[in-house]
């Protein structure tokens, strides 16, 4: 797998120089001209470990989960006060983890932020099945959450049983959701699960759909090497077959395609914390990036939580972009959307899209991955396979890689990919 990232990292960076992180850790972030940023925030603490899980998250500890919001809302105000006056910002997610432990504390974090930035396009917060309950949704509206993402995974029995996850009361989230309106009610479900068929997958979308979200996310299973996932991966022909299958079943039921794996029945619903020009992010594990360059907090909480109480950034590693690599992150993240547009390309990076990757396009096109209109460049159904196919490649040997290190060290002095 590291042989296909990497030549494709070669082809369209025109270099061989690999993507190096090194431990530069409290340089002033650079955000106050950056355009289209959103805002990230990760709550790391969990009831109990999923197995299949890939984030950074602990075993909840009510003392500990203290200490860490208020270490958290204090790199809010370190990293948010470089800036002379407030930012605008298109949106603030909350993520994890389970971010409704951290409840009772949602308004201050909120207010941290609100000191620093300006928020136009609302608020989301992912939560547990389990957690959608009358009460709490009502607690989150309070605190301005305008958009909320279940975590799911499957409406099924054996599929839950597979995950190690209990069975979700349908009736009673249905219930709660009615209580509550929210801008977008996503579900996140995980195909590609040993023996999951295509009416398994357009059950759980039907039933979503039937009990109150306007939008749902159906992501790959991956089996990332450091998490105890017993769940076999499945074939890639199948894998195909399936998506294509649901994908097209959305479609004629007239749902929007936001995106490789989301879809939506209303205008307007969306889900994403990643498909954003730039972001800042806050917490253990979270990423900031920017026109120049991305970096990555420690994963440890106990680390983390010591840098903050040293008033230095929690930042373990940092790359510094080269353009090319810059714009080749930029295409990878972009292309999520199944859409690039060429003049958004233009004005982001001061050149055309065609002068820096014209050939790629036209390859693309002639193999029917994409199309073009009017100078934007949208995902064929072949194209959005193959999308998730290389993004598997790039998961496991980039992703998995850095994240397998951090979990064991708190600022590794470099990493390569």
């Amino acid at each position: 797998m590291g042989a296909i990232t990497d030549l494709t990292r070669m082809w369209l960076t025109r270099s061989r120089k690999p993507f190096l992180f090194t431990d530069e850790f409290d340089q002033p972030l650079s955000f106050a001209e950056c355009p289209q940023m959103g805002l990230y925030i990760h709550i790391p603490f969990c009831r109990s470990i999923c197995s299949f899980c890939p984030y950074c998250k602990v075993s909840y500890s009510e003392e500990r989960c203290a200490r860490y919001i208020d270490a958290l809302i204090r790199e809010i105000h370190m990293v948010g006060g470089q800036a002379t006056s407030k930012k605008t910002v298109t949106s603030l997610y909350f993520g994890g983890g389970t971010p409704a432990l951290v409840a009772d504390r949602l308004q201050d974090i909120i207010s941290a932020v609100d000191q620093h930035f300006t928020i136009t396009e609302g608020i989301g917060i992912e939560l547990h099945p389990d957690d959608v309950k009358e009460s709490l949704l009502r607690m989150l509206k309070e605190s301005g959450v305008t958009k909320i993402s279940i975590g799911v995974q499957s409406f099924h029995k054996k599929y839950q049983t597979i995950l190690g996850r209990r069975a979700v009361d349908i009736s009673a989230m249905q219930h709660a959701l009615e209580t509550a309106a929210f801008e977008t009610v996503s579900m996140d479900f995980i195909f590609a699960l040993p023996g999951q068929t295509f009416e398994d997958l357009r059950t759980d979308v039907d039933t979503a759909f039937a009990i109150g979200a306007n939008h749902i996310a159906i992501y790959p299973f991956i089996d990332f090497t450091f998490t105890s996932s017993p769940v076999p991966v499945m074939p890639k022909r199948e894998k195909r077959r399936l998506l294509d299958a649901i994908t097209d079943y959305c479609l004629r039921r007239g749902y929007i395609r936001t995106s490789i794996w989301t879809f939506s029945s209303e205008k307007g619903a969306r889900y994403s914390s990643m498909t954003r020009d730039n972001f800042l992010g806050f917490g253990c594990s979270a990423t900031t990036l920017l026109r120049g360059q991305f970096k990555i907090n420690t994963f440890l909480v106990e680390e983390y939580c010591r840098r903050i109480d040293s008033s230095q950034l929690p930042t373990a590693l940092t790359l510094r972009f080269s353009m090319r690599q810059r714009m080749v992150y930029y295409l990878f993240w972009t292309a999520y959307s199944t859409k690039v547009n060429a003049a958004d390309f233009e004005r982001f990076f001061g050149v055309s899209l065609k002068k820096m990757y014209g050939l790629e396009l036209s390859i693309a096109k002639l193999l029917g991955l994409v199309t073009e209109r009017e100078g934007v460049y949208s995902m064929t159904l072949k194209g959005a396979f193959y999308y998730h196919y290389y993004e598997n490649f790039y998961t496991l040997s980039y992703i998995d890689k850095m994240w397998g290190i951090m979990r064991k060290e708190a600022f590794p002095k470099r990493i390569e990919l």
